[in-house]
Protein backbone atom coordinates (compact mmCIF):
# COMPACT_ATOMS: atom_id res chain seq x y z
CA UNK A 1 0.00 0.00 0.00
CA UNK A 2 1.35 3.41 -0.84
CA UNK A 3 2.43 5.88 2.03
CA UNK A 4 0.54 8.92 1.75
CA UNK A 5 2.54 11.86 3.19
CA UNK A 6 1.73 15.46 4.21
CA UNK A 7 3.04 16.71 1.86
CA UNK A 8 1.33 14.93 -1.00
CA UNK A 9 -1.82 15.92 0.66
CA UNK A 10 -0.75 19.59 1.05
CA UNK A 11 0.20 19.23 -2.53
CA UNK A 12 -3.52 18.22 -3.56
CA UNK A 13 -4.99 20.48 -1.75
CA UNK A 14 -3.36 23.14 -3.26
CA UNK A 15 -4.63 22.29 -6.42
CA UNK A 16 -8.37 21.18 -5.46
CA UNK A 17 -8.96 23.43 -2.88
CA UNK A 18 -10.30 20.54 -1.25
CA UNK A 19 -10.27 19.67 2.36
CA UNK A 20 -7.07 17.63 3.94
CA UNK A 21 -9.64 14.41 4.88
CA UNK A 22 -10.98 14.62 1.25
CA UNK A 23 -7.29 14.99 -0.52
CA UNK A 24 -5.87 12.14 1.93
CA UNK A 25 -9.15 9.80 0.68
CA UNK A 26 -8.59 10.56 -2.68
CA UNK A 27 -5.17 9.52 -2.68
CA UNK A 28 -5.60 6.85 -0.61
CA UNK A 29 -8.40 5.62 -3.33
CA UNK A 30 -5.66 6.17 -5.99
CA UNK A 31 -2.68 4.33 -4.72
CA UNK A 32 -0.82 7.83 -4.23
CA UNK A 33 -1.56 9.58 -8.21
CA UNK A 34 -1.81 12.90 -8.00
CA UNK A 35 -3.52 13.48 -11.04
CA UNK A 36 -5.77 10.87 -10.50
CA UNK A 37 -6.52 12.13 -7.21
CA UNK A 38 -7.49 15.08 -8.99
CA UNK A 39 -9.87 13.67 -11.19
CA UNK A 40 -11.00 11.36 -8.46
CA UNK A 41 -11.94 14.89 -6.52
CA UNK A 42 -13.54 16.76 -9.55
CA UNK A 43 -16.18 14.06 -10.00
CA UNK A 44 -17.30 13.35 -7.10
CA UNK A 45 -17.22 17.18 -7.30
CA UNK A 46 -19.42 17.15 -10.05
CA UNK A 47 -21.91 14.84 -8.46
CA UNK A 48 -22.55 17.38 -5.56
CA UNK A 49 -23.45 19.93 -8.11
CA UNK A 50 -25.42 17.55 -10.18
CA UNK A 51 -27.93 16.88 -7.37
CA UNK A 52 -28.07 20.84 -6.95
CA UNK A 53 -28.78 21.21 -10.40
CA UNK A 54 -32.97 22.00 -9.49
CA UNK A 55 -31.87 24.49 -7.07
CA UNK A 56 -32.85 28.08 -7.43
CA UNK A 57 -29.46 30.70 -7.90
CA UNK A 58 -30.85 33.92 -7.56
CA UNK A 59 -27.56 35.54 -5.82
CA UNK A 60 -24.67 36.65 -7.54
CA UNK A 61 -23.22 39.59 -8.87
CA UNK A 62 -22.49 41.83 -11.87
CA UNK A 63 -18.73 42.19 -12.58
CA UNK A 64 -17.09 44.29 -14.87
CA UNK A 65 -13.89 44.19 -16.74
CA UNK A 66 -11.82 47.00 -18.82
CA UNK A 67 -9.09 45.98 -21.07
CA UNK A 68 -6.62 46.80 -23.23
CA UNK A 69 -5.99 50.82 -21.50
CA UNK A 70 -9.81 51.39 -21.50
CA UNK A 71 -10.71 50.29 -25.49
CA UNK A 72 -12.55 47.18 -24.11
CA UNK A 73 -14.98 46.79 -21.28
CA UNK A 74 -17.02 43.72 -20.41
CA UNK A 75 -20.04 43.20 -17.84
CA UNK A 76 -21.13 39.53 -16.87
CA UNK A 77 -24.07 38.52 -14.48
CA UNK A 78 -23.45 34.98 -12.43
CA UNK A 79 -25.15 33.77 -10.17
CA UNK A 80 -25.01 31.37 -7.48
CA UNK A 81 -27.42 30.26 -4.21
CA UNK A 82 -26.19 32.61 -1.77
CA UNK A 83 -25.00 35.96 -0.78
CA UNK A 84 -22.36 34.77 1.15
CA UNK A 85 -20.59 32.88 -1.77
CA UNK A 86 -21.30 35.99 -4.10
CA UNK A 87 -18.80 37.18 -1.75
CA UNK A 88 -16.63 34.97 -1.39
CA UNK A 89 -13.03 35.17 -3.42
CA UNK A 90 -13.70 32.01 -5.33
CA UNK A 91 -16.72 33.36 -7.22
CA UNK A 92 -15.27 36.56 -7.80
CA UNK A 93 -11.91 35.02 -9.09
CA UNK A 94 -13.98 33.10 -11.67
CA UNK A 95 -15.91 36.24 -12.57
CA UNK A 96 -13.15 37.83 -13.27
CA UNK A 97 -11.52 35.09 -15.57
CA UNK A 98 -14.61 34.72 -17.46
CA UNK A 99 -14.53 38.04 -18.39
CA UNK A 100 -11.27 38.55 -19.09
CA UNK A 101 -11.93 35.33 -21.67
CA UNK A 102 -14.87 37.19 -23.21
CA UNK A 103 -12.37 40.34 -23.41
CA UNK A 104 -10.26 37.81 -25.34
CA UNK A 105 -12.24 35.80 -27.70
CA UNK A 106 -15.69 37.89 -27.95
CA UNK A 107 -18.11 35.32 -27.89
CA UNK A 108 -21.41 35.87 -29.34
CA UNK A 109 -23.96 34.05 -26.93
CA UNK A 110 -23.59 31.90 -23.73
CA UNK A 111 -24.56 28.29 -24.74
CA UNK A 112 -25.62 27.12 -27.79
CA UNK A 113 -29.11 27.13 -26.45
CA UNK A 114 -28.68 30.63 -27.56
CA UNK A 115 -28.12 30.49 -31.03
CA UNK A 116 -31.23 31.24 -33.28
CA UNK A 117 -32.53 28.33 -35.46
CA UNK A 118 -32.44 30.90 -38.41
CA UNK A 119 -28.45 30.98 -37.87
CA UNK A 120 -27.92 27.21 -37.30
CA UNK A 121 -29.76 26.89 -40.62
CA UNK A 122 -27.53 29.43 -42.43
CA UNK A 123 -24.34 27.94 -41.21
CA UNK A 124 -25.46 24.27 -42.58
CA UNK A 125 -26.50 25.99 -45.95
CA UNK A 126 -22.57 27.38 -45.73
CA UNK A 127 -21.20 23.96 -44.59
CA UNK A 128 -23.39 21.74 -46.97
CA UNK A 129 -21.70 24.23 -50.20
CA UNK A 130 -18.45 23.51 -49.03
CA UNK A 131 -18.75 19.64 -49.30
CA UNK A 132 -17.16 17.51 -52.18
CA UNK A 133 -19.27 14.94 -53.95
CA UNK A 134 -16.71 12.30 -52.52
CA UNK A 135 -18.30 13.68 -48.69
CA UNK A 136 -21.83 13.12 -49.46
CA UNK A 137 -22.06 9.73 -48.07
CA UNK A 138 -20.72 11.44 -44.47
CA UNK A 139 -22.19 14.50 -45.14
CA UNK A 140 -24.23 13.93 -42.03
CA UNK A 141 -21.30 13.22 -39.88
CA UNK A 142 -19.27 16.21 -41.15
CA UNK A 143 -21.91 18.85 -40.94
CA UNK A 144 -22.21 17.78 -37.08
CA UNK A 145 -18.66 18.12 -36.62
CA UNK A 146 -18.88 21.45 -38.19
CA UNK A 147 -21.43 22.52 -36.39
CA UNK A 148 -19.84 21.55 -32.83
CA UNK A 149 -16.64 23.62 -34.19
CA UNK A 150 -19.18 26.95 -34.51
CA UNK A 151 -20.35 26.74 -31.19
CA UNK A 152 -16.93 26.38 -30.06
CA UNK A 153 -16.45 29.65 -31.66
CA UNK A 154 -19.28 31.50 -30.63
CA UNK A 155 -20.80 29.82 -27.57
CA UNK A 156 -18.89 31.11 -24.80
CA UNK A 157 -19.43 28.03 -22.44
CA UNK A 158 -17.99 25.70 -25.08
CA UNK A 159 -14.91 27.35 -26.03
CA UNK A 160 -11.64 26.83 -24.08
CA UNK A 161 -9.76 28.53 -21.20
CA UNK A 162 -7.74 31.35 -23.30
CA UNK A 163 -5.62 31.49 -20.33
CA UNK A 164 -4.47 27.68 -20.13
CA UNK A 165 -5.73 26.39 -23.71
CA UNK A 166 -3.30 23.44 -23.22
CA UNK A 167 -5.21 22.06 -20.37
CA UNK A 168 -8.18 21.48 -22.69
CA UNK A 169 -10.49 22.79 -20.20
CA UNK A 170 -13.75 24.64 -21.28
CA UNK A 171 -15.41 27.87 -19.80
CA UNK A 172 -18.23 25.71 -18.20
CA UNK A 173 -15.67 23.26 -16.69
CA UNK A 174 -14.39 26.06 -15.04
CA UNK A 175 -17.54 27.19 -13.58
CA UNK A 176 -18.58 23.18 -12.75
CA UNK A 177 -14.77 23.05 -10.58
CA UNK A 178 -16.02 26.19 -8.71
CA UNK A 179 -18.92 24.90 -8.19
CA UNK A 180 -18.01 21.83 -7.10
CA UNK A 181 -15.38 23.51 -4.70
CA UNK A 182 -17.87 25.95 -3.27
CA UNK A 183 -21.07 23.49 -2.78
CA UNK A 184 -23.13 26.03 -5.00
CA UNK A 185 -25.08 25.93 -8.37
CA UNK A 186 -23.51 28.61 -10.08
CA UNK A 187 -24.87 29.97 -13.66
CA UNK A 188 -23.12 32.38 -16.27
CA UNK A 189 -26.65 33.97 -17.29
CA UNK A 190 -25.41 36.95 -19.88
CA UNK A 191 -22.35 39.36 -20.18
CA UNK A 192 -21.98 42.04 -23.02
CA UNK A 193 -18.86 43.07 -24.69
CA UNK A 194 -18.14 46.45 -25.55
CA UNK A 195 -15.23 47.91 -28.52
CA UNK A 196 -14.16 51.18 -28.73
CA UNK A 197 -15.12 52.07 -32.18
CA UNK A 198 -16.86 48.66 -32.93
CA UNK A 199 -19.81 49.00 -35.59
CA UNK A 200 -18.36 52.01 -36.23
CA UNK A 201 -17.54 52.43 -40.28
CA UNK A 202 -14.16 54.07 -40.21
CA UNK A 203 -13.18 56.46 -43.18
CA UNK A 204 -9.56 56.87 -43.97
CA UNK A 205 -8.81 60.04 -45.51
CA UNK A 206 -6.44 60.63 -47.64
CA UNK A 207 -4.54 63.87 -46.36
CA UNK A 208 -2.63 65.06 -49.54
CA UNK A 209 -5.80 64.41 -51.78
CA UNK A 210 -7.67 66.30 -48.92
CA UNK A 211 -5.44 69.31 -49.68
CA UNK A 212 -5.09 69.19 -53.28
CA UNK A 213 -9.31 69.32 -52.69
CA UNK A 214 -9.16 72.17 -50.80
CA UNK A 215 -6.60 74.07 -52.84
CA UNK A 216 -8.52 73.17 -56.14
CA UNK A 217 -11.88 74.82 -55.10
CA UNK A 218 -10.20 77.73 -53.45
Amino acid sequence: MTQISAQMVKELREMTGAGMMDCKKALTECGGSIDDAVQFLRKKGLKSVEKRAGKVAAEGVVYSYIHAGGRIGVMLEMNCETDFVARGEDFENLAKEIAMHIAWSNPLYVSREEVPQAVIDKELDVFRSQLKPAQEKMADKILAGKLEKYYEGVCLLEQFDAKDASAKKRIADLISDVSAKIGEKIVLRRFSRYEVGEGIEKVVVDYAEEVAQAAASA
